[in-house]
């Protein structure tokens, strides 16, 4: 079977590291690289808060090469959108046909992800799309890949859940109307263990810190939004 030159969109957590491991288990793509936007002020993913050290022990151990994308400190949209637009050049220009994501239900992402590629000749490839978050997480504990929540909303889980494994345990323990995967931005996982990786991912957690972002909404109004990060470092 011919397999579709693919670039994986990564972003160091549970959920993008469970549609890497079906894509992998497909044998449909030849990935030949993981794609992640960093904060080139903080060095860290734009996100996550995973440390760029972090991400190249990850993708060494998975064997893809690592990619990032450096976006500026105020990391809006514009300046996303550019930096993402110079990547899909020169991957298409490479070859590669199909992006792979770990989007699950989030219509307007995706939406928004498709009209960006498609005029690059590019195809969206979601491997978790159109289950539910129950089945999602189901799959992912069975899945044999190791997570910790390394950023929470303060007002939702908050400092507790920090350093946490994502386990029954941990899904059974959430707040009613919190989305099992965090799919509404509730937390977010580093993964450092599991089938795709040769090897675990030595790391270790420091004290939480807290940091907020003024968020400009569609209004025009803005909005602050807190979070709770893992000071989330390298192991020697």
């Amino acid at each position: 079977m011919t397999r579709h030159k693919a670039v994986f969109n990564w972003s160091g957590g549970k959920d993008s590291a469970h549609a890497l491991w079906r894509a992998i288990r497909s044998e449909r793509y030849e990935i030949v690289a993981l794609l992640t936007t960093v904060n080139r002020s903080t060095l860290r993913s734009t996100m996550h808060g995973i440390p760029t050290e972090l991400l190249r022990a990850q993708a060494d151990r998975i064997g893809i090469p690592l990619h990032t994308v450096d976006l500026t400190p105020k990391g809006d949209m514009e300046d996303y959108s550019a930096a993402m637009d110079r990547a899909v050049r020169r991957y298409r220009e490479e070859g590669v046909t199909h992006f792979i994501f770990g989007d699950i239900f989030l219509h307007d992402v995706r939406r928004y992800r498709e009209e960006r590629l498609a005029p690059a000749g590019i195809e969206v490839v979601e491997p978790l799309w159109g289950e539910s978050s129950e089945q999602v997480m189901r799959g992912f504990l069975s899945s044999g890949l190791r997570t910790v929540v390394v950023t929470t909303m303060a007002d939702g889980l908050g400092a507790e859940a920090i350093g946490r494994e994502i386990d029954a345990a941990f899904v059974a323990s959430l707040p009613a109307g919190t989305d099992p995967n965090g799919e509404n931005g509730e937390y977010h996982t580093f993964c450092y263990d599991g089938p795709i990786f040769r090897e675990a991912v030595p790391f270790w957690l420091g004290k939480p810190f807290a940091q907020s972002y003024d968020i400009r909404l569609d209004d025009g109004s803005v909005r602050t939004y807190g979070y709770w990060f893992a000071d989330l470092q390298a192991a020697e």
